[in-house]
């Protein structure tokens, strides 16, 4: 690779499965790991650590956010950390940030992070003026957009959420990684922005964000 080219892995519904860590290529070279949520199976801050500990020995540069499976605990000890992206933004790069928002509407299954709609939409605003002023943004989003195939559960609904669409639609991040719907896992296109969802962890599938000579891109990859 030239000077000019930085990459991300990232990788989300790890569900306490990490059993493919080792086989991701060049993690270790990656210029940081993106976690996109349901780190633990309804675990807390000590499961948590168990877990990243393992991604820390491979690429200490995480950014990460907590999913609906997750307690909400996890948050200060990824905030203790530097790691939190949840309702927060970073500068990846000279003109690239990072923003993310974490949790999920509420679900069949009662699932320990749960918020309204419009508490999303909060976070997502809050976010995101950490990050406005650069050019280039990539957006983490547990919940998927409504609307998109990244959504889409196998019998057709659309289980999506409506902050992330709206945000989405009126920001246009360059790309957004998102998950949750394990079932949906696969690549779509909301305007100009690239929505990923990875699919969980344990069945090989993460995304590879490259930025090359000012170009953002990013890529569905199986190990």
């Amino acid at each position: 690779m030239s000077t000019d080219t930085k990459f991300w892995i990232g990788f989300g519904d790890i569900h306490e499965d990490l059993s493919l860590l080792n086989d991701v290529p060049l993690l270790a070279a990656a210029d940081g790991v993106i976690i996109s949520g349901d780190i633990t199976n309804r675990g807390g801050p000590q499961r948590a650590s168990l877990l990243l500990d393992k991604v820390v020995k491979i690429n200490p540069n995480i950014f990460a956010l907590i999913g609906n499976m997750d307690h909400a605990s996890i948050i200060p000890y990824l905030d203790d950390n530097g790691w939190n992206i949840h309702a927060k933004g970073r500068q990846l790069a000279e003109d690239v940030g990072i923003m993310g928002v974490g949790y999920s509407t509420p679900t069949p299954f009662m699932t320990p992070s749960e918020v309204p709609d419009e508490k999303l939409g909060q976070w997502l605003n809050e976010g995101y003026e950490y990050v406005k002023h650069l050019p280039k943004l990539i957006l983490v989003a547990h919940d998927p957009p409504f609307g998109s195939k990244t959504a889409q559960l196998p019998h057709g609904e659309n289980v999506g959420n409506q902050s992330v669409l709206k945000f989405i639609e009126n920001v246009q991040p360059d790309i957004c990684i998102t998950g949750h719907i394990h079932e949906a896992e696969g690549e779509d296109f909301i305007g100009r922005t690239k929505v990923i969802n990875p699919g969980m962890f344990c069945m090989g599938g993460y995304v590879r964000i490259q930025l090359q000579d000012g170009d953002l891109a990013a890529n569905l990859m199986y190990i």
